[in-house]
């Protein structure tokens, strides 16, 4: 009956640890979104309570980390399992960077929406949208434990990256038409950037989830081996 009633509370603490780790990836993904309204509306009091949300996340990750180390000490999990919480050890890590980046795109928009806009945000917030998408598709792949969603997330990194490019080939050219652009276009250079960064860390999630599923590090190009 004791071995029935731990088994139970057992699968109570992975569902929790879940169910955490949803709502933090939640989180992110609204910062992402509502950094880049901020940014595309010239809104920079959304700019602020984008800043003021990390708190949130910040408290997320503390949890997840509290509940993760509660379930090695007291519940033993087996070798699946035990991957599974190392796996959100490191994921929360992703996530919590991802929340800082959004951050410091808010914080860019509020200094860009003191200035003429440089050009129409065409690409940009295309390319946030990507980096938000890989974020749930990450995530989406950990809940259901696919590895054929986290595939697809290390394949769409190529389509980001090469918008990310396009986007700073464009506003080195915007630099060199113009001296007066180059404050306006680096804010913005540093924007794609950080998105670029997001989707590099929705891969980092992706590339865990192959590790929680497989027993596999596929972390270094040379052993992303996918069909093994």
């Amino acid at each position: 009956m004791a071995a029935t009633h731990t088994d139970k509370a057992f699968e109570q603490d992975l569902r929790d640890l879940r169910e955490k780790l949803l709502a933090m990836g939640a989180k992110v993904e609204n910062l992402i979104a509502q950094s880049m309204k901020a940014l595309t509306e010239r809104d920079s009091a959304l700019a602020e309570k984008v800043v003021a949300a990390d708190k949130d996340v910040n408290r997320l990750e503390v949890e997840i980390d509290e509940l993760c180390r509660r379930i090695l000490a007291l519940r033993q999990p087996a070798a699946s399992d035990l991957r599974l919480i190392t796996t959100a050890l490191k994921i929360v890590t992703d996530l919590e960077r991802i929340g800082d980046l959004a951050v410091n795109i808010a914080e860019r928009s509020m200094d860009l929406n003191q200035v003429p806009p440089l050009a129409p945000y065409v690409d940009t917030p295309r390319l946030a949208e990507l980096a938000q998408q890989q974020v749930k598709r990450s995530l989406d792949a950990f809940v259901s434990g696919d590895v054929t969603k986290a595939e697809e997330v290390l394949q769409g990194d190529d389509l980001l990256d090469a918008l990310f490019l396009k986007i700073f080939n464009e506003l080195l050219a915007y630099m060199m038409e113009d001296s007066k652009n180059i404050r306006r276009a680096t804010a913005l250079m540093f924007i794609a950037k950080h998105l670029e960064r997001i989707g590099d860390h929705a891969m980092n999630v992706a590339e865990m989830v192959v590790y929680m599923v497989r027993g596999k590090d596929i972390r270094h190009p040379r052993s992303r081996n996918l069909t093994e």
